[in-house]
């Protein structure tokens, strides 16, 4: 016969509440990664189109890290609570 070690979590009325606000928390991390990775394409362009340099390459892979930080947080946070 196998036994099974039963690991006692928090409540469901403390966990439903923090899976809703790490959804929310989820939107808003990827409108802001969508809406800032906009912004540095639009700041490329209008620096090409005057000839000025490349540095926005920096500003994209801050933002790029950012979305990475972001994604990877949520579930982080669910694997510790849960």
């Amino acid at each position: 016969m196998e036994m099974f070690l039963l690991l006692a979590g928090p409540p469901a009325k403390v966990t439903q509440p923090l899976d809703q606000i790490l959804g929310y928390m989820a939107w808003l991390a990827s409108a802001a990664g969508v809406m800032g990775l906009l912004i540095v394409g639009m700041r490329m362009a209008v620096s090409l189109r005057q000839g000025e340099g490349q540095e926005h390459l920096v500003q994209f892979a801050t933002v790029m890290g950012a979305c990475v930080i972001a994604a990877t947080a949520g579930p982080v946070v669910n694997f510790l609570l849960f």
